[in-house]
């Protein structure tokens, strides 16, 4: 028998197909193909960098999931799935980017043999993982079956977090805690941006004494100056210069969870508007912080921040944040609740969020967040221990 490296309890996985199974029975849903990698390793524990092909997990309302995916990957989902090896199943090469024949041709095949080829099936339909091509042959080939749309009701499951899941959330932000102190003390006029991202990626992937550095589901964001006035920017070979400011949205990663964290470094004497805009920010900050309380809503922590910067003179639209935990590229949120205005999520005890109340401004952007804890009582404990300021470098 294969000697696995589970990341979690039997009872932990228990757990969650617990949750699974009760939403697809409110849905009316007899089986569900699940696509999301990250609610494949959410589900079963699988891990591999296979999620440019079609694979995915059946949950069907009794029994053990069953992964589904490249034959060839089919070796790395024994190696990672808490499953037994005859819930593991691959199907051949000819299928892969292939003008002839579809995956979902093979997949609609195997649920034929489970005698599920006429039930309820619940698909992801909005994911970035399930296309309309796999969706269109999947129907035509399972034409007795009737389809439901299943987009996020697995995220949903996840948005209170375990004991487990909350230990590994602390160990990334620890390493996130590295990687942005790496990229403020790194930074320096004349350094190129491709020199200090290399800085960066290499902090988060040593970790943090046996924390161990993951991959993070999105690449550094490290734009300068007029870059910084967009918000998703990479990096290129451009030095930095004195006079701009630089944000990090950042993130370290321990087993696929993350703890975000952005900070703000200002190259010289920053401008009075750009100190005034601090000052608006951090006491946007509290006050959406003091917000986010168990039996408050995620617009209540909007709500709360945003008026202080009115205050300010400041306009503010869109997402102040977002549920974070396990993730895959090319996103680390969990795509279900937002910190904004018009969304009247209840909060609870054990979610997470990354609280993202940065500003994008004409010349130049500032970041300054927090990934937040809900606890059982109180405001919201923040994961990552680094001071919220603009770190200045005259």
């Amino acid at each position: 028998m294969l000697q696995k490296d589970l990341p979690f309890t039997q009872a932990e996985f228990d757990r969650r197909l617990d949750l699974t199974r009760t939403a697809m029975e409110a849905a009316g849903i007899d089986l569900l193909f699940v696509t999301d990698p990250s609610n494949q390793n959410w589900l079963t524990a699988y891990d591999g960098w296979s999620f440019y092909v079609h694979q995915g997990v059946l949950v069907p309302m009794e029994g053990d999931p069953i992964w589904w995916g490249r034959r060839m990957d089919s070796f790395g989902a024994r190696r990672t799935c808490w499953m037994a090896e005859e819930q593991i199943l691959g199907y051949g090469d000819h299928f892969v980017q292939s003008t002839e024949r579809h995956a979902m041709q093979d997949l609609a095949g195997r649920i034929y043999a489970l005698g599920l080829g006429s039930v309820r099936i619940g698909v992801e339909m909005e994911n970035y993982y399930y296309s309309a091509k796999a969706h269109e042959v999947l129907t035509e080939m399972l034409p007795d079956a009737t389809f439901v749309d299943a987009t996020a009701l697995v995220n949903w499951q996840r948005l209170i977090k375990s004991d487990e899941e909350i230990a590994f959330i602390r160990k990334a932000a620890k390493i996130s805690e590295k990687v942005v102190q790496t990229a403020i003390d790194k930074a320096e006029p004349g350094l190129k941006k491709n020199e200090l991202v290399a800085e960066i990626m290499r902090a988060g992937i040593a970790g943090v004494d046996d924390f161990w550095g993951d991959y993070p589901a999105i690449v550094p964001l490290t734009p300068s100056g007029l870059d910084a006035t967009a918000a998703h920017l990479t990096w290129n070979g451009d030095e930095m210069r004195k006079g701009e400011a630089t944000f990090f949205e950042l993130s370290g990663c321990y087993r696929r969870y993350h703890a975000p964290l952005c900070r703000t470094v200002y190259l010289g004497k920053p401008p009075k508007e750009v100190l005034n805009a601090e000052k608006a920010q951090l006491e946007g900050i509290e006050a959406g912080l003091a917000a986010a309380r168990p039996g408050n809503r995620t617009c209540d922590i909007a709500n709360a921040f945003i008026g202080v910067l009115q205050k300010h003179g400041i306009h503010r639209e869109g997402r102040c944040g977002y549920p974070i935990g396990l993730s895959y590229p090319p996103d680390w949120g969990e795509r279900t609740a937002s910190i904004r205005p018009e969304d009247e999520t209840v909060l609870e005890p054990g979610m997470t969020f990354h609280f993202m109340p940065a500003l994008w401004l004409e010349t130049w952007g500032l970041e300054t967040t927090e990934t937040i804890l809900i606890t059982e009582t109180g405001e919201a404990e923040t994961l990552c221990d680094m001071p919220r300021k603009l770190f200045i470098k005259d």
